[in-house]
């Protein structure tokens, strides 16, 4: 063997083992790559909720999801997102995901996935400050800045509310909102919003269909909103409304007073805890007390629904000018005289005495 010969060998050696180890990398970094592609984190999987907020980039994401345990590798979750030229599509927000998802599922949620919605129900009848509660409870918004919101002449001038609160406008419905990363102003501006204009788009068809078009003049929206928002208090069951609504405008049209509770507990406040009481009933000084000052109160005394709405503006004809619950059910009796209220008191009282109450 020449010489030449002997110093190929030693180096042909070198190259085949340095091409065994290459060869070795890429078939390890195959293998580990097909793993992290085609093998989830967890399984079975748990859903988890990820918040990716604003200005976050892919490392950050990516990070944030190893952290979670919905990936296994932050590098190669970036790899696969700048691969598939996903890595500035990223949205942030946030977003239901899984540890038994795939890494392509996941990165594809973050894409083109909505983020998650939280539900949020606001019942018929709520007065403003009890609807703030219920938001700032749910984690929407402060309920202190809710107030300032319902109350700012701007926001009303913007939503075409032509009084000094929104009370009355704020529409009781379950909402699908994403959860706001700060509960502040904006949130509580966002949310109010979107309840004004659920207001209007829910009650439109309602005010044309009784010819006053789909913003009625501020008079007719007075009238009609305070009459609703007491239909809704006094009574839960909607084929009731009308009749309800009927009784209030025979005792207006005869200049009765409409002798209202829910408009006294109103104009007592949020602090009012009740039980209801005589020197309530005789206070000069609170402009809701409908047994002390003729007509319709100042303003509705809470944000009444579509069935009270409708009851309000198509009110029943009969001649009931008094009502009191049964005591039996959800229900009313409905008298034309006063003696015939005075004997249907009487039965509640009965009624009651039988349930065990007071």
């Amino acid at each position: 063997m020449s010489s030449s010969q002997h110093r190929r060998h030693p180096l042909l050696k070198c190259v085949l083992l340095l091409l065994t180890l290459l060869l070795a990398v890429c078939l390890y970094a195959g293998w580990d790559a097909w793993r992290f592609l085609h093998e989830a984190p967890e399984s079975p999987g748990i859903g988890k909720i990820v918040d990716i907020e604003p200005g976050s980039n892919l490392v950050d994401v990516s990070l944030l999801l190893q952290k979670e345990g919905v990936i296994t590798s932050a590098k190669r979750f970036q790899i696969l997102a700048r691969l598939t030229e996903q890595s500035r599509s990223l949205q942030a927000g946030q977003f239901l995901v899984n540890t038994g998802w795939l890494p392509r599922q996941v990165l594809d949620q973050l894409v083109s996935g909505q983020s998650v919605l939280h539900r949020v129900t606001i019942p018929e009848g709520l007065p403003w400050w009890e609807v703030g509660e219920a938001l700032e409870k749910n984690g929407m918004c402060r309920a202190s800045d809710f107030r300032e919101v319902i109350h700012d002449p701007d926001f009303l001038r913007k939503y075409g509310i032509p009084f000094a609160s929104a009370e009355g406008f704020l529409y009781p419905d379950t909402y699908l909102v994403p959860k706001p990363r700060e509960m502040d102003m904006n949130s509580a501006r966002s949310f109010a919003g979107r309840m004004v204009d659920t207001f209007w788009r829910k009650t439109s068809p309602a005010w044309e269909a009784a010819g006053l078009g789909s913003r009625p003049p501020a008079a007719d929206l007075l009238r009609v909103l305070v009459l609703a928002s007491i239909v809704e208090k006094e009574t839960g069951l909607p084929e009731e409304r009308p009749r309800v609504a009927g009784v209030y405008v025979n005792r207006l049209n005869k200049g009765m007073a409409l002798q209202a509770d829910p408009t006294v507990i109103y104009g007592l406040g949020p602090d009012f805890k009740g039980p209801l009481l005589r020197r309530n009933l005789e206070d000069d000084d609170n402009p809701y007390n409908t047994y002390r000052h003729p007509g319709l109160p100042p303003g509705p005394i809470c944000s009444p629904g579509l069935s009270a709405v409708e009851a309000a503006l198509h009110p029943e004809k009969h001649n009931y000018l008094y009502f009191v619950a049964t005591g039996k059910d959800k229900g009313h009796t409905f008298s034309a005289t006063l003696s015939q209220h005075n004997k249907a008191v009487r039965a509640y009282r009965q009624a009651l005495r039988e349930r065990g109450g007071s």
